[in-house]
């Protein structure tokens, strides 16, 4: 665990307000945006304050053998799953098919070569008629893009809101999901393929 990481769980540790609220500060808008892959938004506050709730009676627990935010959005994780298991609205996690496996939304694979990086990657940025300096475009495009995200199988969603929504590092993702960095690269290949696809399909309309 790196030393500001370690700092800050002791200082949780002792009581100190001020390094709660710093860490409530840095971690409340990506755990709401997590809580709502899996529940309504009228659960979504009760996820957040409970896993702040289990953070603040079990920091004493944490040893540091993940990242405390890992640690943090597994608790999120867990209790937004069984929320969502009240709730009816659990999916079951979505097993990772073959790499021969033709699956939903995909493009041609043959789209899918990079002449440096090789398949499996875009050759280029696209290309498109519209202006992309456009704000009205670029809200009506994430807005696509938001529904693509929440369209995609659970498991590549809470993939690709990790890694390209939050920014979170490939090993860190596995780690809080619980599946092999083949698998996790696997997800995240495949929802990239399905959002550009609907962006595409809405660009070039």
């Amino acid at each position: 665990m790196p030393i500001a990481e370690r700092e800050l769980a002791e200082a949780l540790r002792r009581g100190d307000e001020d390094a709660f609220r710093t860490l409530v500060l840095s971690h409340v808008p990506a755990l709401r945006r997590m809580a709502r892959l899996y529940v309504d938004e009228t659960s979504v506050d009760d996820v957040v304050q409970e896993t702040w709730i289990v953070v603040v009676r079990g920091i004493g627990r944490f040893e540091g053998r993940s990242a405390l935010r890992t640690w943090i959005f597994g608790i999120l994780v867990n209790i937004a799953r069984r929320q969502a298991e009240r709730d009816g609205r659990t999916i079951p996690f979505a097993p990772v098919a073959s790499a021969s496996e033709r699956y939903e939304g995909g493009v041609d694979p043959d789209r899918l070569h990079h002449p440096e990086l090789g398949r499996g990657y875009w050759p280029a940025p696209p290309s498109w008629p519209r202006d992309p300096e456009s704000t009205a475009l670029a809200a009506e495009a994430r807005e696509v893009v938001t529904r693509a995200i929440g369209a995609l199988p659970p498991a590549q969603r809470e993939v690709i809101t990790l890694r390209d929504v939050e920014g979170w590092p490939a090993a860190e993702v596995s780690a809080l999901l619980g599946v092999s960095d083949v698998n996790q690269r696997t997800l995240l290949h495949r929802a990239r393929v399905t959002v550009r696809r609907a962006l595409e399909m809405y660009l070039n309309d």
